[in-house]
């Protein structure tokens, strides 16, 4: 298998850049700066999406949530705005995802055995005065029947805005499940990419985010356009959906 250097190596000689090219993708990137937004997607509004069985509120305020686990690192910057583009400051946003092997931290029944009580991959932060957040993590495994994605909520005064997943191109998931050890697996049995992932499909081009190469790792900026009207959806601790997400 190759390491992390080559895996990095390889993707910088044949990935095209993320921003597109020609005269749109300059555009949207002009549109972007204007607005002092992190991602091209401008002021789109975020789908609603599946919380999934695996969400609980471990009332941890952290930046790094990685908790050393293995993996290829990730640094996630994401801003919440709202409709007119307006950066909205003193939300939380919590932020959930698996393993490179597929576990959520903090249940039982995992692949792992029983991870009731652990935190690891899970946290939250406040958004700044333009609206930011920036967490340090892992590139998120798969698991049976689901495409790579992270988990986020935003809450405003303990009231929910949005539940949502955070999805990536697949061709930096592709190179990070072949060549990267920790994501290896007897059998690559029911795993799926995005474009058969239903909950991906349906919440859209703007739930993608826009994932760069950076020294030693990758990052991936995310704009979540909020409605404040969606305000009191969800709280803290709210059971959602129990369908695995």
């Amino acid at each position: 298998m190759l390491d992390r250097r080559d895996l990095l190596k390889a993707l910088a000689a044949a990935a095209p850049s993320v921003l597109g090219i020609g005269a749109v993708g300059r555009a949207l990137a002009q549109d972007a700066a204007e607005a002092q937004l992190i991602a091209t997607h401008v002021c789109r509004l975020m789908p609603e999406t599946t919380e999934g069985p695996f969400y609980f509120d471990p009332r941890l305020l952290r930046s790094d949530i990685s908790e050393d686990k293995p993996g290829h690192p990730l640094a996630m910057r994401l801003q919440v705005v709202d409709a007119a583009c307006r950066p909205i400051e003193g939300a939380r946003v919590d932020v959930w995802h698996c393993d490179a092997q597929g576990n959520y931290s903090g249940y039982p029944g995992q692949a792992e055995g029983d991870l009731s009580g652990q935190t690891f991959l899970r946290g939250s932060q406040m958004t700044n005065q333009a609206g930011r957040v920036a967490f340090r993590t892992i590139w998120p495994g798969w698991y049976r029947g689901r495409t790579a994605h992270v988990h986020f909520k935003v809450l405003l005064d303990r009231q929910g805005l949005v539940t949502g997943q955070m999805f990536f191109p697949d061709r930096f998931s592709r190179a990070v499940f072949r060549q990267l050890p920790a994501y290896a697996r007897g059998s690559t049995r029911g795993q799926i990419f995005n474009d058969r992932d239903g909950i991906a499909r349906r919440a859209g081009e703007g739930a993608f985010a826009q994932v760069t190469q950076v020294q030693g790792g990758f990052e991936a900026a995310l704009v979540i356009g909020v409605a404040r009207a969606r305000a009191g959806a969800l709280l803290p601790g709210t059971a959602g959906p129990t369908r695995r997400g």
